[in-house]
Parts: structure tokens; sequence; C-alpha cells
């Protein structure tokens, strides 16, 4: 008589894919919850990802690092247009994203400190993704930004969030306009000249 096969053993990164799952089809992350559809304990979910804060910042990390290198593979150019269009392409799905508009939506303080504060994992991710980006056209000869790179990636994320989040910080709808604004402000840091120059 053969075994009955040994089911998958669930995984830190089983968790991150189920929160996410849930994140994209609108539904709050409760790690109680998440726990019983992974069938382990909860402290055992909560030693792998230390809170429901963590957890929602590395889901939404997934999602955000598979759109950076999508925009990064459709991107052409190289220097100031690459890094403006890599820009302009993840910031302007983000804006039309209805995941993330509900998600701001259901709760607006608690989805700023997720996908804004300093203490996040999908902030300072993001920022490191874009340091990367810098970084690899610096390499190229491409680039020669006139600030650190890690200065200047932390500043060009903080003006994509004050466009995408404008409705939470000083209560104007997020607009295509001011993201082109944004894009234009990013040439200008990175050296490149602007269509009126």
């Amino acid at each position: 008589m053969s075994e009955k096969p040994t089911p998958p053993r669930v995984t830190p990164a089983d968790a991150i894919r189920c929160a996410r799952r849930h994140w994209v089809k609108g539904r709050r992350i409760h790690l109680a919850e998440l726990a019983s559809e992974l069938n382990i304990g909860r402290a055992t979910l909560f030693r792998w990802v230390g809170s429901k804060d963590k957890l929602l910042g590395e889901a939404l990390w997934t999602l955000y690092n598979e759109l950076c290198q999508e925009a990064q593979a459709r991107t052409p150019g190289q220097g100031v247009d690459y890094v403006v269009g890599v820009y302009r392409h993840i910031n302007a799905t983000l804006l039309h994203s209805q995941p993330l508009q509900r998600f701001i939506g259901q709760d607006p303080e608690y989805a700023l400190r997720i996908l804004t504060s300093s203490q996040s994992p999908l902030h300072s991710r993001t920022v490191d993704a874009f340091a990367g980006i810098l970084q690899d056209q610096v390499d190229r000869g491409q680039l020669t930004p006139a600030m650190g790179i890690g200065s200047l990636a932390y500043f060009i994320v903080r003006l994509a969030e004050s466009c995408l989040y404008s409705d939470i910080i000083s209560g104007r709808p997020p607009r295509d306009e001011e993201l082109e604004d944004a894009c234009t402000a990013v040439r200008i840091l990175l050296g490149g000249q602007t269509a009126a120059a």
C-alpha cells in the first residue's frame, strides 16, 4: 500500500503570497484568518512576519517589485530619458490601480503609514530599487547626478508619493497632470533638459 503524499510545507513566502491575494481582492489582512487559511498556528505566523503591518508591507513590495521590473523591461532608451520613463510607467500604473485606491479609501491614515513610512519595508525598498536603477545608469556612463545616489532616490520616491497620495496629504485628488509635473521635476533633478528648454 502506497503512502499518502506529504502535503507541501508552508513557508513565510506562502504567507506573503496569501496576504497579497487578500489585499488585491480588497480584503482586510487578519493574521488569525491567514493562519487558519495556511493551516498553521497564529504564533508561527507572527514569528514569521512580525506583525500585520510588516506582512502587508512585504506583500505590497512583491507587487511593486514586479511592476518595477516590468517598467525597466518595457522602457527604451538610456540615461535621463530611461529613468524618467521607468518612473512614469510605475507611477502611472499606481495612479490608476483599483486595489491601491480601494486600500487608501478604506483607511487613509493606515494606508499612508504602510505606503510611505520610513519604518515600512515598502518605502525603504522602493528607495533602494530606484537607487539601483540610478546606479546602473551611472555605471553605464549614461548619468552623472549632482548629488548622492541614495539622497536622489529618496527625493524621487517622495516626489512620487506626494502625487500618488495627494488626496490624503493635501486633500487634492491625484491627477495625471501632477504626475507629469513630477516627471519634469525628476528630469531636472537628474540634470536633463525639459521640453521647454
